[in-house]
Formats: structure tokens, C-alpha cells, sequence
């Protein structure tokens, strides 16, 4: 048996529990009327990724999974400063801009693609990183979550903060390569690769239902 499989029947053993989380597949982020800039072959990226990620959460919720849904929120009335400078633009200028992603109230804040169920949890995030700022590490521990999978976009941001701030609470992390996707092609599997070194195991979509059935079958 390799390393890796040893790895993940301690996932499946002895009734652990696990729980899908899935990152901004907002349509600030995935439709692509909101990304005129981006390549026709990476929004086809983005399109298959989207699908696969609702096929992942049927499957989660077939198998009794937890689906959480973490969603950038921002508010008119909180512009998130540093992202305004790291960008370049004026503090001054009034805001939000039409090209402000996923603010409150807007279509761009809209889930694209799928959506929660009634019951699932779901948090709202100012930042990158679905664990900063927010109660989400908390809302995991009551829920007896032992381990987690991370699904959204972007990879290359949002994806990777949540997995390295969930990896860094002390759960076991896997990342489905075919269940988030990057805007450019060397981004993802650059992202997926330090993802791999630091921070979770790079499994596809196929694979992490395989293992909520195995993990079903020990509860």
C-alpha cells in the first residue's frame, strides 16, 4: 500500500466525517458575461469546472456529505481597502465600481450554476480565505467535521487561502483538480502544484466520491 492510500483510508476509517466546501461560484467569478477578458478556451476551463462542481455536490448530498457554500460578500459601505490599492485604484474614486466583483445585493454576488439547499450553511467571506474573519472554523468543529474538500474558484486565490487556512486549523485537506479552475491554463496546474506541496492532497472529482462511499460504508 503507497503512502497515499494509507492516507486516505485513515479518511475512511473509524466513522470520520467529512464536508464539501465550495468557494465564490459566484458569477462575478464563473459567468462569463462578467469576463470579457478572459481567453474563450479558459472560460470553456470554467464552464466544465462549474458543472463539475454541482455534479460534486449531488454526489455529496446523496452520500449524506455536508455541503458548506463560501461566498465573497462585499458591502457598499466597507470597500476592501487593500485590494483597491494592491489594484491600483484611487481610494477616492467612487465605489463600487462596475467591475467590483461580488458586492451584496448585485447579480454578480449570485451563486452561477448551483446553489444551497435550505439548511446549508452558508459563509459569507470579506477576503480570500473562507476561515479568515469569519466563524467557519467554529461551525466545522460543531458539526464533528474531520476532514474537508475544497471546490470553487479561483484556484490560484480563493481556492488555495481556504485550503491552506483549513489545513493550518488541522483538517486534512484534499483538492479536486477538475472541481476548480484558474483563468489561465500554466495558473492552474502551477497552483495545483503548491497546493500539493503545502497545503492538501490533488484528487479529481471522480475520486472524492469514491471516497465518501467508502466513508459511508464505515458509518
Amino acid at each position: 500500500m503507497s503512502a497515499l492510500e494509507r492516507q486516505l483510508d485513515a479518511l475512511t476509517a473509524g466513522g470520520q466525517t467529512s464536508a464539501l466546501l465550495v468557494v465564490d461560484v459566484q458569477r462575478s467569478f464563473a459567468d462569463p458575461a462578467y469576463l470579457p477578458w478572459v481567453e474563450p478556451a479558459a472560460l470553456d476551463v470554467v464552464a466544465n469546472t462549474v458543472t463539475t462542481i454541482a455534479t460534486l455536490v449531488d454526489e455529496a448530498r446523496v452520500a449524506g456529505v455536508p455541503v458548506v457554500w463560501i461566498q465573497l460578500g462585499q458591502t457598499k459601505d466597507k470597500p476592501w481597502s487593500s485590494s483597491l490599492w494592491l489594484r491600483g485604484i484611487d481610494p477616492e474614486t467612487p465605489w463600487p465600481s462596475p467591475d467590483e466583483p461580488c458586492v451584496l445585493g448585485t447579480a454578480g454576488a449570485e451563486w452561477y450554476g448551483m446553489a444551497p439547499h435550505y439548511g446549508e450553511l452558508v459563509i459569507t467571506k470579506r477576503g480570500y480565505s473562507g476561515f479568515f474573519g469569519t466563524d467557519l472554523e467554529q461551525q466545522l468543529h460543531e458539526r464533528g467535521i474531520d476532514w474537508v474538500t475544497v471546490v470553487g474558484l479561483t484556484v490560484d486565490c480563493c481556492v488555495d487561502a481556504t485550503a491552506r487556512d483549513a489545513f493550518q486549523a488541522g483538517l486534512p485537506v484534499i483538492v479536486a483538480s477538475d472541481a476548480t479552475a484558474a483563468y489561465e491554463a500554466d495558473l492552474q496546474v502551477n497552483s495545483l502544484a503548491n497546493i500539493a506541496l503545502n497545503s492538501a492532497v490533488i484528487l479529481t472529482a471522480a475520486e472524492v466520491s469514491a471516497l465518501w462511499n467508502r466513508q459511508q460504508a464505515t458509518l
